[in-house]
């Protein structure tokens, strides 16, 4: 009989809720613990996940000793000081992406892991999936050549409009930490570095924050990628990665993506359909009970390296636009 992770969550917004859902399509993992700065949140969220220990404060969670693994689903300006308390309390953790406010505050997360010798890992649940890992495998066996361009999209109409958190420049908000942090992280793994040259376009509301923003990434040798977020305009969220032989095209809603087109040159196009178990949250799951399992610090497929090299590019982004 295997040992079950048992896992808590700080927040208990909506990712929150769908991290727990996805705690129920992984075998060995177990949900035991929330904590919400509000009592009734946190019992609200505990009755419909069937989860035992409810807390009103972020402290009581991380120092639960019954509790292997936290994961940060507060807002993006919190999660190094989220993270930090748990890390300190030698609890291993998986934080929502992006991975944290700033590359500074990044860079203090990892410090104080590898002091404490846990686990950490950013929660871009999108590098786990099935047809993603197959795409990965695709462009290693060059059936599409050299990747020379990659163009994606991610956009959607926040439902409670400006009043939305994803709208506060105090708590790292916008377009670009949103969801534009989905292609920027894509792109960083096809090229497995980051751009040399960045130029951007953003629409600044009247928080203070990007409504929507254009990017072009520019590597040393040609490559390029053209991405494009927003937080007020639904977008047709595909992606291109287009090689020297022929491109990929993961079709609308690429971020939870079960299906992608291959066209080669001068052949017929091939569809790939990998059906994905559960609602995807699972698989990030999946990944840190392995890493654990086997005694890693992080993960090979979502590094701690990769994730303080796109919180570089993120803070390149937002300064060149004035956020920061």
């Amino acid at each position: 009989m295997y040992k079950k992770i048992k896992f808590g969550i700080i927040g208990a917004g909506r990712i929150a809720k769908k991290f727990a859902e996805g705690i129920k399509y992984a075998k060995e993992a177990e949900l035991i613990g929330i904590a919400s700065r509000n009592i009734t949140k946190s019992n609200e969220f505990g009755d419909i996940f069937g989860i035992k220990k409810r807390y009103d404060n972020y402290e009581a969670l991380a120092k639960d000793e019954e509790i292997d693994v936290v994961y940060i689903s507060t807002p993006n300006g919190l999660h190094k000081d989220h993270a930090i308390l748990c890390l300190k309390n030698k609890k291993a953790v998986i934080c929502e992406k992006p991975f944290a406010g700033s590359k500074k505050d990044a860079e203090e997360m990892i410090s104080i892991a590898k002091e404490n010798n846990v686990f950490l890992m950013e929660a871009m649940w999108t590098r786990f999936f099935p047809l993603i890992r197959r795409i990965r495998e695709i462009l290693n066996e060059d059936i599409i050549g050299k990747v020379k361009m990659i163009k994606g999209d991610f956009g959607f109409k926040s439902s409670t409009g400006y009043d939305d958190i994803r709208f506060d420049k105090n708590l790292a908000g916008g377009a670009i930490m949103d969801v534009g942090v989905y292609p920027i992280s894509f792109v960083s793994m096809i090229y497995n570095r980051q751009p040399k040259e960045i130029k951007v376009i953003s629409d600044i509301c009247h928080t203070g924050v990007d409504e929507q923003s254009s990017m072009i990434f520019g590597y040393e040798n040609g490559e390029m990628a053209l991405l494009s977020c927003a937080i007020m305009t639904e977008t047709p969220k595909n992606i291109f990665i287009i090689g020297d032989k022929g491109y990929i095209h993961i079709p609308h809603g690429w971020y939870r993506a079960e299906k992608a087109f291959i066209q080669v040159h001068n052949k017929d196009q091939e569809t790939i359909h990998m059906p994905m178990e559960g609602n995807g949250y699972n698989y990030e799951i999946e990944e840190v009970i392995r890493c654990l399992k086997e005694g890693k610090l992080e993960s090979d497929i979502m590094p701690l390296k990769e994730s303080l090299e796109i919180q570089q590019t993120l803070d390149t982004i937002r300064k060149q636009i004035g956020i920061i």
